[in-house]
């Protein structure tokens, strides 16, 4: 966002990849979309101090100081349990201090659930709002809804354009010992895109080729935020990708690319 407005920014990464968790080329992908805005990225950035220095801010590494207008500092987070005297009420807490549930959301008291973030599973807020279905259907409902009824939960990553995956990605689905043919399509590819003019982007699907199920998709394009919650539909449903490679999308959306990225599947 900054990046955008023209602000010079540089991401200091302490993990030698850049985005760990998905892919390498989704990741090389976003990498040349960040180079492109003049983001500067540094890996392996053991950041060992930041301090003012003339009504700026100095951040020391190994290899060196850099000084910058302001650090936004987005290292992660964990539940702020520390003082609340939790195991007084016989309420148990992980190592980072999440407070333990089981799959009803149910403490290690009697009568005490815990919803949201501060059970330390996915920091989302549409996790929260299911704990809260969850909660509720143990104290007013029939108590059968639990965490494990979630299945696929999508994400996104909301720079420009965004970043959403649901599933496993190509090589945990590899690693898994599954079958599996893995497709991309270039976003220039996608009408929709041009005519919004951003091209950036690709659309990567990985499917099971002997049940035909669809493992995971990463969406790197343009209204890929509403694009992946099509894809989990399906996969809840269980159903194969032909769903989605035969179905009727309005025109031009970028949902019909759906249409084009699994007519790559052979």
């Amino acid at each position: 966002m900054f990046a955008n407005f023209g602000t010079k920014v540089t991401i200091f990464e302490a993990a030698p990849q850049f985005l760990p968790r998905e892919d390498r080329d989704i990741a090389q992908a976003i990498t040349r979309i960040l180079q492109e805005k003049g983001v500067e990225l540094i890996l392996n950035a053991n950041v060992q101090a930041v301090s003012s220095k003339e009504g700026a801010v100095q951040v020391e590494t190994p290899e060196g100081a850099h000084l910058v207008d302001a650090l936004l500092v987005a290292s992660g987070r964990k539940p702020a349990t520390a003082g609340l005297q939790l195991q007084n009420a016989g309420v148990a807490v992980n190592e980072r201090g999440g407070i333990i549930v089981d799959d009803y959301l149910r403490t290690t008291a009697d009568n005490i659930w815990a919803m949201g973030d501060v059970t330390g599973g996915l920091q989302f807020t549409y996790i929260s709002l299911d704990d809260f279905r969850i909660v509720r259907d143990g104290l007013l409902g029939d108590g059968k809804r639990s965490t494990r009824d979630r299945q696929n939960v999508p994400y996104s990553v909301f720079m420009t354009p965004p970043l959403s995956r649901v599933g496993l990605t190509e090589e945990q689905a590899r690693a898994s010992g599954a079958t599996v043919q893995v497709v991309t399509l270039s976003v220039a590819a996608i009408p929709r895109a041009r005519v919004m003019n951003d091209t950036r982007g690709v659309l990567k699907a990985v499917v099971d080729v002997n049940t035909q199920r669809i493992v995971g998709v990463s969406l790197l394009c343009v209204d890929s935020h509403e694009m992946i919650n099509i894809v989990k539909t399906v996969m809840d449903a269980d159903l194969p990708y032909t769903v989605l490679r035969d179905q009727i999308f309005t025109h031009p959306t970028m949902s019909e690319s759906l249409n084009d990225l699994f007519s790559l599947i052979k």
